[in-house]
């Protein structure tokens, strides 16, 4: 292992410098979304510029497509968050900002079908279209990501299960495409997701 990180930065090129600063970006959001503070949508519009190049680079081309839904995701969930409106005695009243509530149960299905339509456009996309090595896994992380980022900007705790999935995929994945420091970041995630998954049902108001 210790050989494996000196031969790493040895070889250190311009990639691994911007794989080591998505790093501490993603380390910085995810302290943000666990604390379910809004300004984790800044760094949801500063990471994507970072990890669509590396993702560029290294052949991950729905990844890097996912970092464009990203930035405007971050641009609706910043204001989902802040001007949401909430209804009482019949008139709507703007809040400060968005509460934490459960993923409804009659969503549930229409939100699982399109998770499974996006999986199979972005699926052909990438065998019809690019030179990608692992569109299936490629393609899953990034559309079962778009949904979960939905389901972050609406709150819902349960949007930490949907990214315990992604992170735990991701994480094998980019082992295998060798940027280690994502991967790494990835597999921290991944034990984090079931952290704030926790500390957001203790969020939820009670009525």
């Amino acid at each position: 292992m210790i050989d494996a990180i000196t031969q790493y930065f040895a070889d250190f090129t311009w990639i691994k410098a911007i794989d080591m600063v998505g790093l501490v970006l993603g380390l910085v959001y995810l302290w943000l979304e666990f604390k379910a503070s809004i300004w984790l949508w800044l760094a949801s519009v500063v990471m994507p510029i970072v990890h669509g190049y590396l993702y560029w680079e290294r052949g991950l081309y729905a990844d890097f497509g996912m970092e464009v839904y990203y930035v405007l995701a971050a641009i609706y969930g910043y204001a989902t968050w802040r001007w949401h409106s909430s209804r009482s005695s019949g008139k709507a009243e703007q809040s400060s900002e968005k509460p934490i509530t459960r993923f409804p149960l009659r969503q549930v299905l229409p939100v699982t079908l399109i998770w499974l339509a996006l999986w199979a456009l972005i699926y052909w996309i990438l065998i019809t279209w690019t030179d990608s090595t692992v569109p299936l896994c490629d393609s899953f992380t990034t559309s079962l990501s778009m949904v979960a980022m939905w389901a972050l900007a609406q709150k819902y705790a349960e949007q930490w299960l949907l990214w315990f999935v992604v992170d735990a995929v991701c994480t094998v994945l980019y082992i295998y495409k060798q940027i280690p420091f994502t991967a790494a970041l990835y597999a921290f995630y991944t034990l984090i997701a079931l952290l704030g998954y926790r500390q957001w049902l203790r969020k939820i108001p009670t009525y």
